[in-house]
């Protein structure tokens, strides 16, 4: 009988009935009504919220482990095993050590502007979506600096600021920087916590992000459910050596285990496809996607070709685009 930790049993329970049939044996599931299952085996085991309930034997649960042992007859090592089998990428997920701690006594972000008009307007003529640009003000992930009107974009550890990226404001600026003391581990991410969704998507700015909810809101999809997550600069490992996540990912990842899937955003350039080609080869045990954008040279890009803005905002270190 194969041994399994405690983690990989742990692992196992996380999936649900419903998905497990759905996903790998979709030809004992029989839909009844609404969001109410059988299975063809067993017509008296009923599946719905969530949870399922063999009725004639008086047995119910929750999970596709528990389906397996109590109903299919399974002993647990067997039964764990089967749904690692279906999954691999559960048998080999990454655990990862709590990234070091680091210190940034000087952390202070710049004083607020009394409004925000600098930097919304600014957002607006890169094509992002109002709503979109008011949920990360409104959120306190974003507003305008007093001083030189940057866009200010803040991460968060458990409500606390820890870390800000700013981006210049004027039509001709490509000034990106970030705020002294940073905590990289705490980058930009939307929204501030994950959603029940297991996927999250990774780009290298945050008006990246912004502009991939955006163009999810133009195809009317539900745009507020998204985890996005900035890294707030390109992942160039120097040798394979040092393949490694970024911090702001790993840490990511360590504060939300139910994550499964992993989406690259990276740009379209050279440095975006290596950076791709690295994480892919670092991130074991999770699904992950290469996404870069259809056209341009990145998701704000492919945005003003989508809605064919004429005035072109220059990127940072580049000519305008």
């Amino acid at each position: 009988m194969p041994y399994y930790s405690k983690e990989q049993i742990e692992q196992a329970r996380q999936l649900d009935l419903l998905s497990y049939l759905q996903r790998y044996d979709p030809g004992e599931l029989v839909h009844i009504s609404g969001g109410t299952y059988c299975t063809r085996s067993h017509d008296s085991l009923k599946i719905s919220n969530g949870k399922w309930c063999w009725w004639s034997r008086n047995i119910g649960g929750a999970t596709a482990l528990d389906y397996l042992v109590k109903v299919c007859g399974y002993k647990l090592p067997e039964a764990v095993g089967k749904i690692l089998a279906a999954q691999p990428h559960l048998s080999t997920r990454q655990i990862f050590d709590p990234p070091p701690a680091v210190h940034h006594h000087d952390f202070q972000l710049p004083p607020h502007h009394t409004d925000n008009n600098r930097v919304f307007a600014y957002l607006i003529a890169r094509g992002i979506d109002a709503e979109v640009i008011n949920h990360c003000i409104k959120s306190g992930q974003l507003y305008e600096d007093a001083k030189r009107h940057n866009c200010v974009f803040v991460g968060f550890e458990n409500g606390t600021a820890k870390y800000a990226s700013l981006r210049g404001t004027l039509s001709q600026s490509t000034f990106v920087g970030e705020v002294s003391g940073s905590d990289k581990r705490y980058s930009f991410c939307v929204p501030l916590k994950a959603t029940k969704r297991e996927s999250l998507c990774v780009f290298e700015s945050a008006i990246d992000a912004l502009s991939y909810l955006s163009i999810l809101k133009r195809k009317g999809r539900d745009w507020r459910s998204v985890n996005c997550l900035s890294l707030s600069g390109i992942y160039r490992p120097k040798l394979e050596a040092e393949l490694k996540l970024p911090l702001a990912l790993q840490t990511y990842l360590q504060r939300n285990p139910a994550i499964r899937k992993i989406i690259l955003c990276l740009d379209n350039d050279a440095r975006g496809r290596e950076a791709a080609h690295a994480l892919q080869k670092s991130l074991h045990g999770y699904e992950v996607l290469d996404n870069p954008p259809p056209r341009g040279k990145d998701y704000n890009d492919y945005l003003q070709i989508q809605k064919k803005i004429i005035n072109r905002v220059k990127t940072r270190g580049g000519p305008e685009r």
